[in-house]
């Protein structure tokens, strides 16, 4: 299972060769992806933080390619699954925070490699007011709760069957 996590790791076909080697036969795996472009929460998250950052190395493959369906699918059936083994949904993820919106940006900002970089990238432009003001905006628009923060973000759900 990987929520969030093995999109990020460099070689996408490797990570689902690995992912079917590892589930014995009649095991699932499970993903949750973020998906590209969504008007949720993450997605708008990296979409401003590239404008602060420098453009990725040549051959970078984003991680929000695992948001795909068509990619996911490539992906395992490259690996030996069988097409019809493949599910992909969309769910929702809601993040909570018992503060506000402002305070969880900064929480983004300390702990969120993107966040962190977008910032580290922006401070050496004098933009890091420009890049927290940009994210504090997102952040309270999409805020769900009248007490904290809750931000609802879409993420692409996938279950493979070996």
């Amino acid at each position: 299972m990987s929520i969030f996590g093995a999109m990020f790791a460099p070689k996408p076909f490797d990570v689902a060769k690995e992912m079917v080697r590892v589930t014995k036969p009649g095991g699932r795996v499970l993903m949750g992806n973020w998906i590209p472009n969504d008007p949720t929460l993450v997605a708008q998250i990296l979409k401003i933080s590239s404008a602060y950052t420098p453009p990725p190395p040549e051959g970078f493959i984003s991680p929000m390619t695992w948001g795909i369906e068509s990619h996911v699918t490539e992906r395992f059936t490259t690996a030996g699954i069988p097409a019809e083994n493949i599910s992909c949904e969309a769910d929702t993820f809601i993040f909570r925070f018992n503060g506000s919106p402002a305070e969880y940006v900064n929480e983004f900002r300390n702990y969120y490699g993107p966040t962190m970089n977008a910032f580290d990238a922006a401070e050496k432009n004098g933009r890091a007011g420009d890049l927290q003001r940009e994210l504090e905006e997102l952040f309270t628009a999409q805020n769900t709760s009248t007490d904290g923060t809750a931000i609802p973000a879409t993420f692409l759900h996938v279950t493979v069957t070996r």
